[in-house]
């Protein structure tokens, strides 16, 4: 594969080689940005899974027993090559799902590296073997993983699943998004150049109600790994439970940022839009549910709209360009039908509204938008909406407050504004998510990341992600 329209864009890479589907169907990938087609790609079936299925496990027998330095080597190669392609692999992003080229470079596969230098940091110093009570305590991996990953990061999430599964030894069979296929296909490469055996990553390009369906019901899957919709995340797990899988889920949000009344308004209310705005609101854990107190609706529905003026919506491959098109002409026509409720239930439209930005007439642009007034009753403030649209809401006390950031079926982060620590950290530990950020704090991946309540369950990133992929086994017996 060579830039954006690959040779083997057709091609499956299964037992460590590029192969052609079983039964030819192909797919258009379009330009967001464009609406032109960028590339094909096949959509595979259920025999395509089986025969990856069948190489990982081939390849598990001996990939599982490799030592810890075998493991470290082939991630060292795979982080070098992933340096060398980076910005390569940040303009098909670009390209495939409408992310701004400088976000591409410095977040979207900046951060996807990271993962494969945070899988070689904690297995370098992991004990997969330690004594406990009269007896041994063994960590070994669990055996075939299938990952399902999204197109809303397509790299950050292959790498947050493939990196720790490569590292505690661990086969996989990978479906990325059919709508941002493009730049898995280059990670494919980077594994293959690596000289990671053959059989011990595969990739399958297909849709979920037939690829994915197919990982989640195969007796070959020891463990599925998806980050989706919750509704994908249901339809995932139920169809694994008849084998018994492990099943890891990241899934939606609705996440809250509290801003108390200790805060400075403005500057939390204008940090809050740019952080609900991030890769155009296509972002599992944006806060995309602002709490004010009401007293402080006039300041920070200024605020507001001032952030919204320095917004840069447009190509996304220009450099100045802050805010990309959402990835499909579906999601587009979903977060306008969003705007629409919230303007007919009532909502007061403090900036933005239906439509493209001034001057973009062509791709699947969205106003960046703002609504105030905001009650929880509405369908802005209870569904994910996956655009750049932000719901204002106004609170009479802390106590309320927490209610209503905790008054939601998802649970994956929240957000707290305030100079006192101590406050914001008493705030902090009531909210019922897996993840809350106090004043800014950068997003940290060596953290644990996953959900409460529907938002998913396990955990990625870091030390807790690499444990995902591992069984826990008792040896009795060995007084040695």
């Amino acid at each position: 594969m060579k830039g954006v329209q690959p040779v083997d864009a057709l091609k499956f890479y299964i037992d460590g080689t590029w192969v052609d589907p079983i039964s030819p169907a192909q797919l258009a990938i379009q330009n967001p940005a464009t609406e032109e087609v960028l590339a094909h790609i096949s959509l595979g079936s259920a025999q395509d899974v089986d025969r990856a299925v069948r190489a990982a496990r081939r390849a598990f027998a001996t990939y599982a027993t490799t030592s810890v330095e075998e493991r470290l080597g082939y991630l060292a190669r795979i982080i070098e090559g992933f340096r060398a392609r980076l910005p390569e692999l940040a303009r098909t992003m670009t390209l495939e799902m409408g992310s701004p080229i400088t976000f591409s470079t410095e977040r979207q596969a900046t951060v996807a590296l990271f993962h494969f230098e945070e899988a070689a940091r904690v297995l370098a110093n992991y004990k997969f073997e330690e004594r406990m009570g009269v007896g041994v305590v063994r960590r070994e991996p669990i055996g075939v993983c299938g990952l399902i990953t999204p197109w809303n990061w397509p790299l950050n999430q292959v790498a947050s699943k493939v990196a720790p599964a490569l590292a505690t030894g661990c086969t996989v069979v990978l479906k990325p998004s059919e709508i941002a296929p493009l730049s898995a296909m280059l990670v494919a490469e980077i594994i293959h150049d690596a000289g990671v055996p053959a059989g011990v990553f595969n990739l399958v390009n297909g849709d979920g109600p037939t690829v994915g369906e197919a990982l989640a019901v195969h007796p070959g899957i020891d463990m599925i790994s998806i980050t989706g919709s919750t509704q994908a995340g249901i339809r995932v797990a139920k169809l694994a439970a008849d084998t018994v899988k492990r099943v890891a889920q990241e899934l939606g949000g609705k996440s809250a940022n509290i801003i108390l009344d200790d805060a400075d308004i403005a500057a939390a209310v204008a940090q809050g839009v740019h952080a609900c705005y991030t890769n155009a609101g296509q972002n599992c854990q944006s806060p995309t549910r602002m709490l004010i107190p009401r007293g402080a609706r006039e300041t920070a529905f200024e605020a507001a709209r001032g952030a919204v003026e320095t917004i840069q919506a447009g190509d996304p491959l220009d450099p100045v360009t802050t805010l990309g098109p959402l990835v499909s002409q579906a999601q587009f026509d979903k977060v306008q039908a969003l705007i629409q409720s919230g303007v007919d239930e009532g909502a007061t439209l403090v900036a933005g509204g239906l439509g493209r930005p001034a001057g973009l007439n062509r791709g699947f642009h969205v106003r960046p938008t703002v609504f105030g007034d905001v009650t929880r009753d509405m369908r802005i403030s209870r569904e994910e909406i996956f655009g750049p649209v932000l719901s204002i809401m106004s609170y009479d006390t802390e106590d309320e407050a927490i209610e209503i950031a905790n008054d939601t079926p998802f649970g994956l982060a929240g957000f707290v504004q305030s100079p006192d620590l101590d406050r914001a950290r008493a705030v902090a530990n009531r909210i019922r998510a897996g993840r809350v950020y106090l004043n800014g704090a950068p997003f940290d991946r060596s953290l644990p990341f996953g959900g409460y309540k529907q938002s998913g369950n396990g955990r990625e990133f870091g030390v807790f992600g690499f444990e995902e992929y591992l069984e826990v086994k008792a040896i009795l017996g060995d007084p040695r």
